[in-house]
């Protein structure tokens, strides 16, 4: 009876005499024959296990933990998958090169682990939905819209909660500094400025869950939903952001059929194969000045099979994932002037914001991410921070030595 091994280290097989063995015999057997200690092994009939990047993550996968379960019960019969991670490192048994083909050809290992590197799309995403709160949306796109015009790309990312099952709420996007073209987007983050805004989120209650970028109008004329550019900067992202259910989403500017243009939200996840390719080092991101680059396609280091062919060229929609978009009223404004743009956010817009909202309670006048960070810029990460934005959370008073001082700091402008 052969079962084959999937691990990070490709497809391999092991043989057993019992097709009734216990998952403690199967260990054996691949300690034996594939050099992996019975110790090291976590495995599952989930394909989900080789996602997985911590000792933690691995505990997850509990339909193989116990040693004494018989493989039949688990319907492994020959031939079938079982999926394996393994702590530290190992040599691949078996020759470094073999003869393949009528010519002979020789194949190193990575180009037979490339064979069974296989490019197909992702029929579903993680993420059931993502929903995005009115005002945050509307502040992002009108900027995007009536200040720069569509003529260059802007980018933010996305704050808010998931909840069980896999819907993402974005509540507010932080737009990093940043460097706009026509073609690219450079972020030019501040890794001070994230903490703060990440020390915010948390005492709102939420956390980063994905990126918001625009394309110009020029693009719009150009046959891809997005780039090959766009692409590796959104794995990137993606792959940083480390949550299953990560959301990318474009603004672009679409004519109707009237013949008027609309600005146009679309929603993806990048695929869990594009993220896993992403990791790997497999995208090509040197380009000779030279070369004509076609922005559908992603190039490959090594070959991979899409479909029956082997290519170092990959359509970029194999990597996107449809998400379906809606809209919430969420708990926070967005009318306080946003960081990073054109004009420098002073304290000044402080004033101008309390003057407007005199009929508001004072945990609403400051329920705006946007005016928190400003504040925030004034105070103590560890300590007022969390606690100012814990008051936004539960929308609770806000302690009077903060409101005095906030008052100050408005009124001094």
């Amino acid at each position: 009876m052969m079962i084959r091994i999937r691990s990070r280290d490709g497809l391999e097989r092991v043989t057993i005499d019992n097709p009734h063995a216990t998952i403690s015999q199967l260990k054996a057997q691949i300690e034996s024959q594939l050099r992996v200690p019975v110790q090291s092994q976590t495995l599952s009939t989930n394909q989900n296990l080789l996602l997985a990047k911590t000792l933690d993550d691995w505990t997850r996968f509990t339909d193989m933990s116990n040693p004494n379960t018989t493989i039949s019960s688990l319907n492994l019969t020959h031939g079938s998958i079982v999926y394996l991670a393994y702590e530290g490192e190992r040599t691949v048994a078996g020759p470094a090169v073999n003869p393949a083909g009528s010519f002979g050809k020789k194949m190193t290992m990575d180009d037979l682990i490339a064979k069974q590197m296989r490019v197909t799309r992702q029929e579903n995403p993680h993420c059931e939905l993502v929903s995005f709160d009115r005002d945050a949306a509307n502040a992002f796109q009108h900027y995007v819209n009536e200040t720069l015009a569509f003529a260059v790309k802007r980018g933010g990312f996305m704050y808010g909660t998931v909840s069980p099952e896999g819907k993402v709420e974005v509540d507010f996007i932080y737009e990093p500094p940043q460097q706009g073209t026509e073609e690219s987007l450079i972020l030019l983050r501040d890794p001070d400025e994230e903490k703060v805004v990440d020390a915010l989120a948390i005492g709102l209650g939420m956390r980063k869950v994905g990126f918001i970028f625009t394309q110009t109008i020029s693009q719009d004329k150009k046959d891809y939903t997005m780039s090959t550019a766009e692409v590796l900067q959104a794995a990137e992202l993606h792959a940083e952001g480390d949550l299953k259910e990560w959301v990318t989403a474009i603004v672009k500017l679409e004519v109707n059929e009237d013949g008027a243009a609309d600005v146009h939200f679309e929603a993806f996840q990048m695929s869990d194969m594009c993220v896993r390719l992403f990791k790997e080092g497999w995208f090509e991101t040197e380009v000779n000045k030279d070369e004509v680059i076609d922005p559908k396609l992603s190039k490959m280091k090594k070959d991979v099979v899409v479909g029956v062919k082997d290519t170092r060229e990959v359509d970029n929609d194999f990597f996107l994932v449809v998400v379906k978009i809606a809209d919430h009223q969420g708990p926070l404004s967005s009318s306080f002037p946003i960081e990073n743009r054109n004009i420098p956010v002073s304290m000044r817009a402080l004033k101008d914001h309390f003057n407007r909202t005199k009929n508001l309670s004072f945990v609403k006048r400051i329920s705006d991410f946007h005016l928190l960070l400003l504040l925030a810029k004034f105070l103590d990460i560890n300590a007022d921070v969390p606690a100012l934005a814990e008051c936004v959370h539960t929308q609770t008073a806000v302690p009077e030595g903060y409101q005095l001082l906030i008052e100050s700091m408005a009124s001094a402008s």
